[in-house]
């Protein structure tokens, strides 16, 4: 796909909770190779409004568009089926396979044949898993089992998962929660290494700031389930509203943001 082309397109988007929107009249636009990060206090209602774009909440009004097609109310799987990857703030990968075994899976699922009778032996996709390992950082650990991975490992081993069925689109809810700050910089550098080879969008949520800023093309400030500010990162920090609701108004030395 071109790069510039959309590929997740949100219009007007509202989510009620008692009477309380959650969201309220969001509308934002990702294109391909380009990573937009979605963030915001906590409360701003960045986990609501992704559980919308992937299908996960139903919006009361608006409508959702990915590569092209409407797939307002469709159900994450049928999402993922269009060529949507996604990774979550609570990794899930199946422990007590091996880390191999875990991208098989996803390769053969992504190819419709059942895994319901994959095995140990299973012999199916092992060159595109090696392939897929070895890009992730973790081609020599393919044989361990995935419940003895150390945790930044793991959201490598759930990155390698979500891009098997070689999505044009990749949502990643919180991807560096949990993680020591040089494998934060780790991760963000592979993804952002994988949407300048293959031409990839991403929409991502992060509390981390030093990671939007140094990989982001672009930001979406939340706060009360309203869209704040939205533009490019240089522009998006030197707005006196973001740091006034998302930094209590203050300005670190070094020109950057962080969360409180």
């Amino acid at each position: 796909m071109a790069a510039g082309a959309v590929v997740l397109k949100a219009e007007g988007l509202v989510k009620a909770w008692g009477g309380v929107r959650a969201v309220d009249d969001v509308s934002l636009v990702v294109e391909a190779g380009r990573m937009l990060a979605l963030i915001g206090p906590n409360g701003a209602g960045k986990s609501t409004c992704f559980g919308l774009l992937n299908g996960e909440l139903m919006p009361d009004a608006g409508r959702v568009t990915m590569l092209g097609q409407d797939v307002t109310g469709w159900p994450p799987r049928r999402i993922r089926r269009l060529g949507v990857g996604r990774t979550f703030q609570i990794t899930r990968i199946f422990a007590s396979m091996t880390v191999r075994e875990n991208v098989q899976a996803a390769l053969i699922a992504h190819a419709g044949a059942s895994t319901r009778l994959f095995g140990r032996a299973d012999r199916r996709h092992l060159a595109e898993a090696a392939a897929l390992l070895d890009r992730v950082g973790l081609g020599a650990l393919a044989l361990r089992p995935a419940g003895e991975l150390a945790y930044g490992d793991v959201k490598r081993l759930e990155l390698a998962i979500a891009i098997a069925n070689r999505p044009k689109l990749l949502l990643m809810d919180e991807p560096t929660a949990g993680m020591a700050p040089a494998e934060r910089a780790g991760l963000m550098q592979l993804v952002a290494g994988l949407v300048r080879e293959t031409g990839l969008g991403v929409l991502f949520t992060e509390h981390d700031m030093d990671a939007v800023f140094a990989h982001a093309d672009r930001l979406m400030v939340l706060n009360r389930g309203q869209v704040l500010a939205e533009g490019r990162p240089e522009d998006v920090r030197g707005d006196p509203r973001v740091r006034e609701v998302y930094l209590g108004g203050h300005q670190p030395p070094d020109g950057g943001m962080q969360t409180t």
